[in-house]
């Protein structure tokens, strides 16, 4: 990883959880990602790694986004197109549906609410698709609307949203 980013790369421990519960749930080769707040891109890599059809990466910071690409190419990662913006700005044009959508906002960010919202409002998930946001397990988004459940690893948690099976 490159020194001086502007990041908070997800530990090594939380990815692996996370991970563990995905391969239960998705089919890598079937699923588009869109990675906000992707910083490194650390997270986008594991999608490529795993096959994933299409992954799009999100950052506003011109560094990160230039490693994400500059390593996508090394590694012929040519499922991941990379795209400097806002991330709430991006959500806010909404224009395709993914079938997961990985939000790594900073752990200051007060906003976690706005993402849920806009992802929801502009029907931004495929039908059965996921929002997975990391963030502190001080911060709760248990009562936002279509939580299923959260995860925590440390001082990081899960919170996952999408359809309830039981609706």
């Amino acid at each position: 990883m490159p020194g001086r980013l502007p990041v908070r790369p997800t530990t090594d421990v939380a990815k692996e959880g996370l991970f563990n519960i995905l391969n239960n749930r998705i089919d890598y080769e079937e699923t588009k990602v869109l990675d906000l707040f992707s910083g490194t891109g650390g997270i986008s890599f594991e999608f490529a790694s795993r096959g994933c059809k299409t992954i799009l990466a999100v950052d506003q910071n011109v560094k990160c986004t230039g490693f994400i690409s500059e390593f996508s190419k090394k590694m012929d990662f040519d499922n991941i197109r990379v795209l400097r913006s806002d991330a709430i700005r991006f959500l806010e044009r909404g224009a395709e549906k993914y079938d997961l959508i990985f939000a790594d906002p900073p752990f200051d960010f007060q906003h976690h609410r706005r993402i849920v919202d806009l992802v929801l409002q502009n029907d931004l998930l495929e039908k059965k698709g996921i929002l997975i946001i990391e963030h502190s397990s001080k911060d709760r988004l248990n009562d936002f609307p279509n939580f299923l459940e959260n995860r925590k690893y440390g001082h990081v948690m899960f919170s996952f949203f999408g359809e309830n099976d039981e609706e």
